[in-house]
């Protein structure tokens, strides 16, 4: 039996078990192209990462599990990107531990005696990412606490397969990238938003690189975690290719550290967390919205309770979610309001039925 995507929605808000329609390739071919914008607002998805899949799941599985959503507009890791290129880093990440860095509970191991071998495999998917880079929050793969020392050995491991990273990357063909962006063109999803993780240890090479690839994907912005003290330099590669850099903040990041990040370069601007700011600054981020609004790439939508509460399902928080959406439909602003699913899934639902019950709440908030 197919459903329609309307079809499909019902069924995920009942608690059907939506995943295995979700990849069933013979309803997803009958389905219409999936359509997120409401009122003129563009309510997309950070992926992979809301499907808990990894950083590495394949493009096809990305789009299916979007049209079956409904979802018409994504902010997207580059890992799936350079993965359908044929990044050696990509596919060693995407084997290591199922699908690499970012596969919820799948943390790799290795057997006794094969330390070497671990140690390459987590060079090299730390070289998708870029050597030597800051990942910071829940949201960039870790929960806190500092990384433990890398040996010698895997130090030698890690920097041999950035190099080989970087080499690979100066061959790219962006028709093949165009390739790529063609199968979500078809499908009807925007790629509007590229993270790349690691960016702030790429060198001058790889940073042109990662704007070109992102322009020929279609996107209008980048983004990357916040890193104090490196905007600098990353701004002004934004300014030289006139394409924002959308840096996100978690907790710890306040209104005077995005003003200093603006100040740095033309192109610098945020990656506005609603629930992080919130439970961060203890305040409603409306105020810095209306006031920079112009110097946001996307919102990041979730629910947080203030003085670094839990992520609740949408409407149970303090974060002001109904608020920004109507601000944005009734200033015709054209960032994306990009669902980032983190509060821990009910007994007796699943994930792709929260999500779906996410959507629905922004919908609802607009029309």
């Amino acid at each position: 039996m197919e459903y329609s995507r309307r079809d499909f929605g019902k069924l995920a808000l009942a608690g059907l078990p939506a995943t295995t329609a979700l990849l069933n390739r013979a309803s997803l071919s009958a389905l219409a192209k999936p359509d997120s914008k409401w009122a003129g607002v563009q309510v997309g998805m950070n992926v992979p990462y809301n499907f808990g899949t990894g950083n590495y799941t394949p493009g096809e599985e990305i789009i299916s599990r979007c049209v079956q959503l409904g979802i018409s507009g994504v902010e997207l890791r580059a890992q799936p990107v350079e993965l359908f290129l044929g990044s050696a880093a990509a596919i060693a990440g995407a084997a290591n531990a199922g699908r690499g860095r970012g596969a919820r509970g799948n943390a790799p191991t290795a057997a006794p005696g094969d330390a070497p071998a671990a140690a390459a495999a987590r060079g090299e998917d730390q070289a998708a990412a870029g050597a030597g880079a800051p990942v910071t929050g829940r949201e960039g793969g870790r929960r806190g606490g500092g990384r433990a020392a890398l040996s010698p050995e895997q130090e030698a491991a890690q920097k041999a397969a950035a190099d080989e990273t970087r080499k690979w990357r100066a061959g790219v063909s962006m028709d093949k990238v165009k390739e790529f962006r063609k199968k979500f063109n078809d499908a009807g999803i925007l790629i509007e938003i590229v993270k790349w993780d690691g960016i702030f240890g790429f060198s001058d090479d790889e940073l042109d690189y990662a704007f070109q690839v992102s322009k020929a994907l279609g996107a209008r912005a980048l983004s990357s975690e916040i890193s104090i003290g490196q905007t600098k330099r990353l701004g002004e590669f934004a300014d030289k290719h006139k394409m924002p850099v959308g840096y996100h903040g978690h907790t710890a990041v306040t209104p005077a550290i995005w003003e200093a990040t603006f100040a740095e370069a033309k192109y610098n601007f945020a990656n506005l967390d609603l629930g992080h700011f919130v439970a961060g600054n203890n305040t409603s981020p409306v105020p810095f919205l209306k006031q920079y609004h112009d110097r946001i790439t996307h919102v990041h939508v979730k629910d947080r309770k203030l003085n670094n509460g839990p992520n609740v399902p949408f409407g149970q928080g303090d974060t002001p979610i109904k608020e920004v959406l109507q601000l944005m439909r009734d200033n015709k602003w054209k960032f994306q309001a990009t669902i980032e699913f983190e509060y821990p899934v009910p007994p007796g639902s699943d994930r792709v039925t929260e999500i779906a019950k996410a959507i629905q709440y922004c919908k609802e908030c607009l029309v």
